[in-house]
């Protein structure tokens, strides 16, 4: 199975541009019924704004937009776009309007869209889809920092650091890296440290950290 990237969470983010509000909402949804479902909430949520605009895309190749009343290609699809752009899918969107008098014309509300829906990815963050090899590596507190930056150049994500008289760590590797990291790890250590294999996952696992 090829990796894939998906938001980390929920995320929300607020604009205001010539007294507009732009309310932006982004979750992970694994399909069209979750999508849905998140759109109609949020309509129901923000039933009293003049727009509820959405995007959804998941990795089956459904993709969907609305403008919800916006001029034609002023707000959907320009939200559609912030996530192919990204290279994350599973992703719905719902970004909401309220009116604050002032025409923005079709440009400003381009950009307005487009910039909510990016801030609202941003905020939940971007999580990698793949398979991983689990290792669980003792650790003395001497080598910890060293192992930690090794750790990192392969791409892996920390589980659980348990402290003692050493520290254990509990690691994903991505599942192509894993013989290498390990071998790294001994070459490292003169042969003193040695992760041991501990299961594989197939899961999701942060990426890009909310910002």
């Amino acid at each position: 199975m090829s990796e894939f990237y998906i938001p980390g969470g929920a995320g929300e983010a607020e604009l205001t541009e010539k007294r507009s509000r732009f309310l932006g909402h982004v979750r992970p949804a694994e399909t069209e019924e979750e999508a849905r479902a998140f759109v109609a909430e949020m309509k129901k949520t923000y039933h009293d704004a003049r727009h509820n605009c959405w995007c959804y895309l998941l990795r089956d190749g459904v993709e969907r937009y609305s403008d919800d009343g916006e001029p034609q290609g002023s707000a959907g699809l320009p939200m559609l776009e912030v996530f192919r752009r990204e290279g994350v899918t599973n992703a719905v969107c719902v970004v909401t309007r309220y009116f604050g008098g002032v025409l923005l014309g079709t440009g400003g509300l381009l950009r307005a869209y487009t910039q909510s829906a990016k801030d609202a990815l941003d905020a939940a963050g971007v999580s990698v889809v793949r398979r991983w090899k689990q290792l669980r590596l003792r650790c003395p507190y001497a080598l910890l920092e060293r192992v930690k930056l090794e750790a990192e150049a392969f791409d892996a994500v920390t589980l659980e650091q348990d402290y003692g008289a050493e520290v254990t760590l509990t690691l994903l590797l991505p599942e192509a890296r894993a013989e290498d990291f390990s071998a790294r790890i001994f070459d490292l250590s003169a042969g003193r440290l040695k992760p041991e294999p501990a299961g594989e996952t197939l899961r999701p696992a942060p990426w890009r950290a909310p910002k």
